[in-house]
């Protein structure tokens, strides 16, 4: 399941892909990195919930029917997704609405950029080549690198690796990068 929210699409953006609404380029970009990533379309999954007017979904009884539905589906044994103590209210809202359906699984919530505080529970580390893979996969997020190139002056892959980096630093490990999750 990939969320198609439309948040973070820079309206300038929008302008070089007429006729696409910023839920659409989302998705098309969310597609694409799977794709790179080898998750095939087929496997791939967009629950379209109701958003609100920044484009994160909203939290309501509808979209919380519309996760429970999708999870009695397909009975995870893990879910991955990005921590709820972050800046970000589509990971704060989605996490909520997660806790409304809990079920037989385990969650695996990440550290991101804007991520406030975690557990720290386990550490994925990583070397260069599959840092610029990563890289790879993440400039897929073309509206996404492009703001954040404009409001930061650094593309998307490297605000991730740099958070990627940081993690690795204060880990202790020996790899130059780290994912690192808590684990509910």
């Amino acid at each position: 399941m990939v969320s198609g929210a439309a948040s973070g699409v820079e309206d300038a953006f929008c302008e070089k892909h007429p006729g696409e609404s910023k839920a659409a380029i989302r998705e098309r970009e969310q597609l694409a990195s799977c794709a790179f990533f080898g998750l095939p379309e087929t496997a791939v999954t967009f629950l379209h919930m109701k958003e609100d007017a920044e484009g994160a979904p909203e939290e309501s009884w509808e979209n919380i029917q519309i996760l429970r539905n999708y999870i009695r589906n397909i009975k995870p044994d893990i879910v991955f997704m990005p921590h709820w103590n972050d800046t970000n209210a589509g990971h704060r809202r989605t996490y909520s609405m997660f806790r409304e359906i809990a079920g037989n699984f385990t969650v695996y919530l990440n550290r991101d950029a804007k991520t406030r505080k975690m557990r720290e529970d386990i550490y994925t580390p990583f070397g260069e080549d599959e840092a610029k893979w990563k890289a790879e996969l993440l400039r897929h997020h073309e509206s996404q690198h492009q703001r954040n190139l404009n409001t930061r002056g650094h593309g998307f892959d490297e605000r991730v690796l740099r958070v990627n980096r940081r993690i690795a630093a204060e880990s202790g490990c020996a790899a130059p990068c780290a994912e690192v999750f808590e684990i509910n």
